[in-house]
């Protein structure tokens, strides 16, 4: 009998507390122009546009000119972007050459529109490294240069053992009654 009025208390118990608990609510909705505060948004509308050119996988190898619009910041993303980019054609197929890529900044609506133009099919290398790739290379470098030994950065001793480490064998799954 005692048995049975524990289990009931418990349950009963169970019960209080989850009618006490309120029902998960949706999570807040965040509305993106909060994310970036309006007072470090620029206040006037930038137009930028890079004279690129790209190889035979529709990347860009590099920038021939650049028409600034003197701001810095927004002249530098717009570069890095440029670097990344790849052009082609909707259909997926690339069309080798220079290209004009316009940026222009919306302080109304606080949003950037990218547009492509062809300036001229050929006259650029097809086989050359794409800007990003090159860029991820000398980083590479870099790092090794900074890190010569592999790891997290820390200098091998070379007093200490060298010491074989052999994985065991994998346990075998024992089918489940």
């Amino acid at each position: 009998m005692r048995v049975l009025l524990a289990v009931g208390l418990v349950l009963a118990a169970g019960t209080v507390a989850t009618a006490a608990t309120p029902p998960p609510s949706a999570p807040p909705r965040i509305n993106v122009e909060d994310l970036q505060p309006k007072l470090l948004a620029p206040t006037k509308p930038l137009h930028v546009e890079l004279t690129v050119e790209i190889n035979r996988f529709g990347q860009v190898a590099r920038v021939r000119s650049i028409k600034a619009s003197h701001d810095q910041a927004f002249d530098a993303h717009t570069y890095g972007n440029a670097l990344q980019a790849f052009i082609r054609t909707p259909d997926g197929h690339v069309v080798v050459g220079t290209y004009r890529l316009i940026y222009d900044y919306d302080p109304k609506t606080m949003r950037v529109k990218r547009d492509v133009a062809l300036v001229s099919t050929g006259g650029v290398d097809p086989n050359a490294k794409g800007a990003a790739d090159d860029m991820e290379e000398i980083a590479r470098r870099q790092h090794d240069k900074e890190n010569p030994h592999p790891g997290i950065g820390v200098t091998p001793n070379p007093k200490a053992p060298n010491v074989k480490i052999e994985r065991s064998a994998e346990p075998t799954p024992t089918p489940s009654h």
